[in-house]
């Protein structure tokens, strides 16, 4: 969800207006995701590499994400979305850690749109997280090491029972992965907008849909005729 700072820039107003923005636009997309069926919409709220900016902003996207996590829940319940949190938990402000949890936990049984966020996330820590446990299993002798294999991988990443990625849409004009999902998007449709993540919409979200439906899927393989 790129350019809630640089959009917030255009308009004049701190950095952290772009991040207050960017909430509605959150909620414009799952709530049209879930009116049009897709199974699951994963969102990119805090990599791990975001601890780098200001301290007064990461305490207001701490905030944010405890705000989030209470004000929405209500709708989480009724519109029947499950909500799950992927990457590392260290870091994250003890507060917010329990209203996500909180979230997370009332929304288990829930059978609509699964509503990924990632927190604290990076794609390469999730990778070295996975290799360190199957190492253990190794260690152990709960696995040999000739039995790994992708399925193996799979099993333990954070998204361990998710599907893979069909569609990754990059706002602000983002023309790279930024190290996120990099095992999950191997055979992902790229699909990029110059717009600002707190300006993308249902009118862009079918642009995407639009554009990715007119794409031909080959897997490495041949067109069928």
């Amino acid at each position: 969800m790129d350019g809630n700072g640089r959009w917030a820039q255009q308009q004049g107003l701190p950095r952290i207006e772009g991040h207050r923005r960017g909430v509605q636009s959150v909620r414009r997309a799952t709530e049209e995701c879930s009116r049009l069926g897709i199974e699951q919409l994963t969102l990119y709220c805090l990599s791990s590499e975001n601890w780098k900016r200001p301290p007064q902003e990461l305490d207001f996207l701490m905030h944010l994400l405890e705000q989030y996590m209470i004000e929405e829940r209500a709708t989480i319940v009724r519109q029947n979305l499950q909500v799950a949190v992927i990457g590392r938990r260290s870091g994250i402000a003890p507060d917010a850690l329990a209203e996500m949890d909180r979230t997370v936990e009332l929304s288990r049984t829930n059978t609509g749109l699964r509503l990924c966020l990632a927190i604290n996330y990076g794609g390469r820590a999730e990778i070295a997280d996975a290799v360190r446990q199957i190492a253990g299993e190794v260690q152990a002798g709960r696995l040999a090491a000739d039995q790994i294999d992708e399925n193996t991988i799979d099993k333990h990443l954070y998204t361990v029972g998710m599907p893979d990625p069909d569609l990754l849409i990059r706002t602000a004009g983002e023309r790279r992965i930024s190290n996120f999902l990099l095992w999950q998007i191997s055979y992902a449709e790229i699909w990029v907008t110059e717009q600002c993540w707190p300006d993308f919409d249902e009118r862009l979200l079918h642009e995407a849909l639009r554009d990715y439906a007119a794409r031909k899927r080959r897997f490495g393989g041949l067109p069928r005729c």
